[in-house]
């Protein structure tokens, strides 16, 4: 099996890389005065940073390991089931959820998706929904570095532990100096590296199909007919039933039940430039993949006979060792190390809002009423505490599930009892579901996915989406309770929040 190899030259181009990101850490210090300009950058932030700093922030390594294998063994549908899934969701909370969340921060000054639960239901589903989430993220980030030593082991055969230290103490650096600003910096930057990586060895590998006289378009034609297909047969991930049913646990995730793709919008300064940044992410989101995934397509036709796990494990380290001359090695695994860190590092930001402002004040109230300097403070060591957390869950990857597992199965059950509640109660069709739905929303989802994992045998399909489903059937049915049979008086508070909410103003 081919593997990726690195000079000495490709050493440099990493460390220049590391270098970079945390020099932008440190630059980044200076505009930070208090944990609003930490965690939201002050409210400023442009539609086309928040827009690309959103489509970075959605994907990291895994991508080029668990997908990467994904790619090679079930070729174009993967594009379908993901990227357009993505794409579309986006789209669609660009005109539904994305204007909401600068209109919350502008209305109760918020710093965290979740600081406004109290408010809208009350301290005991904030703290269940905070808690909840907070779980959910270490699992995802933890899966997250352990897709970034898996590449590292791939590219220069360090052990997979040393990945995911060298990562999450490069990421820890830079983000707890310089916050929400170095992070979306950072997020930009990584995307040129990105683009220019991608770029290499698109142009490279199609390049070398010339020498199997192949083009473009006639490569498609030398891949297995079932590779090529916009669903894959049957049932299952890649399915059209599957697909379908993916496409509401990614509009739930990118439009702000993921909070630090909601930290995106909220950061923006009003609703017109969170609208635009979530369509910016979701053209991104139908045109990069193409290019992102065009050499995992061809993996078959280059290294054939490799099973997925041996495709997830080393294709991409292979594509690069083999198709890129020296130096450029090191670029694509700094590309690679970029998107990983860029989604982590938006986790970590935006987690640490939640537990500094939504977990820690409730346990300590004298905290929510620290000086900016004290907050400050307080806001770094809950980043560098989390961090720790999340490097324990990615060293404990294969007692979970293995990357793919912990993104597919973990990830996507447990985001759906925390979204429901967070999202719906945004909107004014929702505004009779209360405390009550909201608590009893989230622990019937958790307590469906609990089940299946003691046991109870559901469908691919099933399993995927009924955890979320069952959250959105108990928060509903307790708000029409609420509404036609308790016909319950909404909160003056709650009715001026829906009104702020709905308003262009």
């Amino acid at each position: 099996m081919n593997v990726g190899h690195m000079e000495s030259l490709d050493y440099v181009t990493l460390a220049l890389f590391f270098l970079v990101i945390i020099g932008i850490g440190i630059w980044s210090k200076r505009s930070i005065k208090s944990s609003e300009d930490f965690y939201v950058g002050g409210g400023k932030i442009p539609w086309w940073l928040s827009g690309v700093s959103h489509h970075v922030s959605g994907y990291s390594g895994v991508v080029f390991v668990g997908y990467a294998g994904i790619a090679y063994a079930h070729g174009t549908s993967i594009y379908f089931w993901w990227a357009v899934n993505i794409a579309l969701a986006t789209a669609l909370g660009a005109v539904t959820l994305a204007p909401r969340w600068p209109r919350l921060r502008r209305a109760l000054g918020i710093q965290s998706p979740t600081e406004y639960l109290k408010m809208r239901y009350n301290t005991a589903a904030q703290l269940i929904v905070a808690t909840s989430g907070v779980v959910v993220k270490l699992l995802d980030v933890g899966a997250k570095w352990a897709s970034l030593g898996i590449l590292l082991h791939g590219f220069t055969g360090l052990p997979i532990w040393m990945g995911i230290i060298i990562g999450s103490l490069a990421s820890m650096i830079y983000v707890s100096i310089g916050g929400l600003i170095a992070d979306l910096l950072t997020d930009f930057v990584q995307f040129g590296v990105n683009l220019l990586a991608g770029l290499l060895l698109f142009f490279a590998v199609l390049n070398h199909l010339g020498e199997y006289g192949l083009t473009l378009t006639t490569m498609f034609s030398a891949l297995p007919a079932s590779s090529v297909s916009v669903f894959n047969e049957g049932r299952g991930q890649g399915s059209l039933s599957w697909t379908l049913l993916y496409f509401f646990v990614v509009y739930f995730s990118y439009n702000g039940g993921t909070w630090n793709l909601a930290a995106r919008f909220i950061s923006t300064e009003d609703d017109h430039q969170a609208k635009k940044a979530a369509f910016l992410s979701s053209a991104l989101y139908l045109i990069w993949p193409l290019i992102l995934f065009f050499p995992m397509w061809c993996g078959p036709i280059l290294f054939p006979g490799w099973t997925q796990a041996e495709a997830e494990a080393s294709l991409y380290a292979s594509l690069a060792g083999r198709f890129l001359p020296v130096g450029l090695v090191g670029l694509v695994l700094a590309a690679m190390f970029a998107q990983t860190m860029s989604m982590c590092n938006s986790d970590m930001n935006t987690i640490s809002a939640v537990i500094t402002r939504d977990i820690l004040t409730k346990i300590k109230p004298s905290l929510s009423k620290l000086g900016d300097s004290e907050s400050l403070k307080l806001a770094r060591a809950t980043t560098i505490a989390f961090t720790v957390g999340t490097v324990i869950i990615g060293l404990l990857r294969d007692q979970l599930g293995g990357v793919t597992g912990i993104i597919l199965t973990w990830f996507a059950a447990l985001l759906g009892p925390t979204a429901i509640p967070l999202l719906f109660g945004l909107l004014p069709q929702f505004k009779y579901c209360d405390s009550k739905a909201a608590i009893a929303s989230m622990i019937g989802g958790l307590g469906v996915f609990v089940v299946t994992k003691m046991g109870v045998q559901l469908s691919t399909d099933v399993a995927l989406i009924a955890p979320l489903l069952t959250s959105f059937i108990i928060f509903l049915g307790v708000g029409l309770y609420n509404q036609y049979v308790k016909k319950i008086e909404i909160d003056p508070q709650i009715e001026d929040l829906m009104a702020k909410l709905e308003s262009t103003k």
